[in-house]
């Protein structure tokens, strides 16, 4: 079987990158206006000032997309692609290092949201780019993997092994089909993800790449409700040969409505120009961004809020793709 070349690891140049805007009243309620705020804000410092990449505002209808062109102005540009929600990690293709876009399959996160046009909008806006599309036949998530541009991914037993996405799958076959459709040879299996987090798991929640097989995973504040998976999954990234394990602080317990979110600094987007960190109004929310900021010293770290959009279940890295330069 011949190699494919593997994704670009986040850090390499971007051509553009799609965001997904929210679209639809019924799925955000009062947090609407408040998530297409917080997306703007996200879209713009992504574009810094015209040294970042080219932004692509994703709407799901023409209601929604006059909306975004209200708000964003020059900084992006608006695309009309019907879809469920604005997750577009999970239901983008994913593009390879030899600029295919590999398609799979996406059945809600285990059949939680079956919403109608998140099965194929991967599928539309990579066509929409001209891009030469493989479609792939078992599910996978964009926000399950991060890989580092060696080679090497990481990923969690929780979601890539759960019977909710490919049956019993064991672990040798995912690793089979990682390496036939998007090129990894190497993988670094963590445990669990953070509680609460409807995606079973995903890593961009929990640890992310930060150089080649330099993993950055958070470090437990006080009263920290995942400080156990925290632990665990840093002591399993220090027992791969090669990775480095670099701690960033953790937002600790958030809560909305008296409950448990998995907020994350994690779930930061690395950009061009500049990397976006989500801010929850935690204690450790600059001492995150310094830290992050830290590891991409040719970037301007940014800091925003995302208490809205996290309220549909994640943040700044999981409503965008991005579209590397090949």
């Amino acid at each position: 079987m011949t190699k494919l070349p593997p994704p670009k690891p986040e850090w390499a140049p971007h051509k553009a990158v799609w965001i997904g805007f929210p679209s639809h009243p019924e799925l955000w309620e009062l947090d609407l206006e408040p998530a297409r705020d917080e997306v703007i804000a996200f879209a713009e410092a992504v574009h810094a000032g015209g040294k970042g990449e080219q932004v692509l505002l994703v709407a799901a209808d023409e209601e929604a997309a006059a909306a975004a062109r209200r708000r964003a102005g020059d900084i992006a540009r608006v695309v009309v692609q019907p879809f469920g929600d604005i997750w577009l990690r999970d239901t983008a293709a994913i593009i390879r290092g030899d600029g295919v876009a590999a398609d799979f399959q996406f059945n809600g996160w285990g059949g939680k949201y079956d919403l109608p046009g998140d099965d194929d909008v991967g599928l539309r806006l990579a066509e929409a780019r001209n891009k030469k599309v493989e479609s792939f036949p078992w599910v996978l998530e964009g926000g399950a993997i991060d890989g580092d541009g060696t080679g090497l991914v990481v990923t969690t037993e929780q979601c890539l092994l759960n019977r909710n996405r490919n049956g019993a799958m064991t672990r040798d076959e995912i690793e089979e089909l990682l390496y036939r459709d998007l090129g990894y040879d190497e993988v670094l299996w963590l445990g669990d993800g953070l509680l609460h987090d409807h995606t079973d798991g995903h890593v961009d929640n929990l640890a992310r790449f930060v150089a080649p097989r330099t993993l950055a995973v958070p470090e437990a504040s006080d009263n920290d409700p995942n400080w156990q998976v925290y632990q665990r999954a840093a002591q399993k990234a220090a027992q791969h040969e090669g990775v480095t394990v670099v701690p960033v602080p953790s937002p600790g317990r958030v809560l909305r409505d008296e409950e448990i979110v998995p907020a994350s600094y994690m779930n930061f987007y690395i950009g061009n120009a500049s990397v976006v960190v989500p801010l929850y109004g935690a204690d450790n929310d600059q001492a995150a961004v310094a830290a992050i900021g830290a590891l991409f010293p040719g970037r301007q770290t940014i800091g925003l809020r995302a208490d809205h959009i996290l309220t549909g279940g994640g943040s700044f890295h999981c409503i965008s793709q991005q579209i590397p330069i090949i």
